[in-house]
């Protein structure tokens, strides 16, 4: 197995055992179950290279009805969260500036992900830690669709965080880093 198909069979057990799993996304079953989800490794360490390949998977996603969600990811850069946030946030701009506000949207996950105003070892966290860091891609039309058949949908997050913390830290740790 070469280094690209370590790195996406890595990921595609992390989204099974830990978002399908403990069931942090109620949609991914069933795109995972469809085959309809892409993954793309970009080895670029460098943010310009970086922003190009996701503007790629924008386009591999416009041209392609078949795909209903992109993950792209660094298995060899922005082990730094804060230069990771730095790319989400111009991922988002780009989204925008481009035209495509309204028609994708972008989820973050991180190995050190950490949401604001938490701590570090909140198990929480591990809501969005993955297994190396990642840009997902998402239809926004699916999104809707997936949404008008859910009950409480804003519960989704809470629910998560919920489950983490009862989970405790030791157990998401354990259950994440099982995936590499």
């Amino acid at each position: 197995m070469d280094d690209k198909e370590r790195v996406i069979s890595q990921t595609k057990k992390w989204i099974n055992d830990v978002i399908i799993g403990c069931n942090f996304c109620p949609f991914a079953a069933k795109v995972v179950k469809q085959q309809t989800v892409y993954y793309q490794v970009e080895k670029s360490s460098t943010p310009k290279i970086c922003l190009d390949a996701f503007l790629n998977e924008i386009i591999r996603l416009d041209g392609d009805a078949t795909i209903e969600t992109s993950f792209l990811i660094f298995p060899n850069s922005l082990e730094d969260f804060q230069a990771y946030l730095d790319l989400l946030i111009l991922a988002e701009k780009l989204i925008f500036d481009k035209g495509y506000e309204g028609i994708y949207q972008v989820a973050s996950f991180h190995p050190s992900y950490q949401f604001e105003g938490s701590k570090y070892d909140d198990a929480a966290n591990y809501t969005n830690r993955s297994v190396f860091p990642m840009l997902h891609l998402l239809r926004e039309e699916s999104i809707e669709r997936a949404l008008e058949n859910f009950k409480s949908p804003q519960s989704i997050p809470d629910n998560n965080i919920n489950f983490a913390r009862e989970k405790g830290l030791v157990y998401m740790k354990l259950l994440r880093d099982s995936c590499l």
